[in-house]
């Protein structure tokens, strides 16, 4: 069978389904990759773009150098979000409503854009890499948290009898990593585990300049 193809309805309803349960069931297994994306925007400082910032778990995580708007499709995750942004943090900017396919900023306009268990869950993976690297300042850095397939082994297997459900899922279990290597302007820097046994990968791009 198949891996099941997502789509912008099929992902809003899956996050609606999880956006109640997300930050106590999601918050532990995901802390160390959204700390070390964090830690790592950080490091670069100035306009921080966060694209799927969900319940906006991660947005504490930044440091009061980064000046940061968070950005996601679903409504449900972005009330939450809101809320979290509106309680005292102060280095948060916005926080809007967008589609990661079609950011609605200038060329540019970021030093650091950071997108944490995002690239498995939109519809044209290629698509938003284009559009993480097009809105990212020249020497700025774009940074990933995510889940990859396996290269082999029992959880390669699994994965793939997990593909089909995709939709239902509301990510690829079985996501390969060559499909976020296709921006010319965007040199990998760093790869390496980011917690969960190793389940997801921190990776770092820096920006032609």
């Amino acid at each position: 069978m198949p891996a099941a193809e997502l789509d912008k309805t099929s992902i809003q309803k899956a996050y609606a389904r999880w956006a109640p349960i997300y930050d106590p069931l999601f918050g532990r297994i995901t802390a160390t990759g959204r700390r070390a994306a964090a830690a790592a925007a950080t490091r670069v400082g100035g306009r921080v773009l966060e694209v799927g910032v969900g319940t906006g778990i991660a947005l504490p995580d930044y440091g009061a150098n980064c000046r940061v708007i968070g950005l996601d499709l679903s409504f449900d995750m972005l009330r939450i979000a809101r809320k979290r942004a509106d309680d005292g943090l102060s280095n948060v900017e916005g926080i809007l409503q967008m589609d990661a396919g079609r950011l609605a900023f200038p060329d540019a306009s970021f030093d650091c854009v950071v997108a944490m268990f995002l690239i498995t869950v939109v519809p044209d993976p290629e698509r938003v890499m284009a559009e993480l690297d097009r809105v990212c300042k020249p020497g700025g850095e774009v940074i990933l948290v995510n889940h990859f397939a396996a290269e082999g082994g029992i959880r390669k297997l699994v994965e793939k009898a997990a593909a089909p459900f995709g939709d239902r899922l509301g990510w690829h279990p079985d996501f390969p990593f060559e499909r976020v290597m296709g921006q010319k302007d965007l040199s990998l820097i760093e790869k390496k585990p980011a917690g969960f046994g190793g389940l997801f990968t921190l990776v770092r791009f820096r920006k032609a300049g």
